[in-house]
């Protein structure tokens, strides 16, 4: 293996159980994940933070990363972005945030404004309620991040990709990430099909990005450990529809520590995209992260 080129990871969660004003149900020990299920490997950890990623991380020449919302129940959102600028100051990591907020609530201009308190926030994240991506109070929250200067990471599959490109199209100065390469969860033909309908129909807004990260979780729900083969479609399929310089990638780590190391899981990238020009390869593993998150 030649030497790995520079990474920007962007897509990490950081948590540190118990905390006195942050709590993270998702890893609470009676919580299931509604497509992971129990995740015991993931409860048992008590600590992720920067140290331990750096650990993680040695030798695969990741020089930034980005934290994407995990500290999901706590009383104050904002006190995650407070928590997470502190270990940035401190350590280095995590250059960009992108912090908790909910859109439709009508008074959530005041929790980006306390958010945007705090020098690393990049970007917001949220788990919406409904149909949110037609909602209109969900819009109403969503311009806001044109007049903070946010990008906004998407969890989204291809059900509802054509109407996150409706979204991306109405606010064509808004950066939409989609998060996880559309999480597709099967691994059937009929399902590939289907999720690269959708890809393609997103990546028809000019203002929309695909993150290639989190692949192991849709190997993991079809009963399989993922393989450079079994992701090899989705890596593929995403830059075709996206192109190089709307794509980039990232590991969803730790959770995705679940089923490889993190070494492994750049290497597979590295491979992946071995045939492509250095300067496309750059894009991938940093360029476009830098660019879209200013970082």
């Amino acid at each position: 293996m030649a030497e790995r080129l520079a990474f920007v990871d962007t897509h990490v969660h950081f948590w540190e159980r118990p905390h006195p004003k942050l709590d993270w149900v998702w890893l609470a020990p009676d919580a299931v994940h509604p497509l992971l299920g129990p995740i015991p490997e993931l409860k048992a950890l008590t600590t992720f933070t920067s140290p331990q990623m750096k650990a993680d991380a040695a030798g695969a020449n990741v020089t930034k990363i980005v934290h994407v919302q995990a500290a999901i129940g706590s009383a104050d959102p904002v006190d995650e972005t407070e928590w997470l600028q502190a270990m940035a100051d401190e350590t280095g990591w995590p250059n960009g945030i992108t912090a908790d907020a909910r859109l439709q609530d009508s008074a959530v201009e005041g929790v980006i404004e306390r958010h945007a308190e705090y020098a690393n926030l990049r970007g917001l994240r949220d788990f919406a309620e409904g149909d949110y991506l037609v909602d209109p109070n969900f819009h109403r929250g969503y311009a806001l991040l044109e007049k903070y200067n946010l990008v906004y990471d998407l969890d989204c599959t291809w059900e509802n990709m054509a109407k996150a490109r409706d979204l991306a199209n109405k606010f064509p100065n808004i950066t939409l990430i989609l998060d996880h390469a559309g999480f597709p969860q099967e691994r059937t033909p009929e399902y590939f099909a289907d999720w690269q309908s959708g890809v393609a129909a997103l990546a028809e807004a000019d203002n929309a990005v695909v993150k290639i990260s989190g692949l192991g979780m849709g190997d993991q729900m079809a009963g399989q450990n993922w393989t450079i083969e079994s992701i090899r479609p989705y890596v593929m399929g995403c830059i075709e529809a996206f192109g190089v310089e709307r794509s980039f990638f990232g590991s969803n780590w730790p959770v995705d520590r679940t089923y490889s190391d993190y070494p492994t899981l750049i290497d597979a990238y590295t491979d992946l995209v071995g045939d492509f020009s250095t300067d496309e390869q750059v894009a991938l593993f940093s360029g476009n992260a830098e660019r879209i998150y200013r970082i």
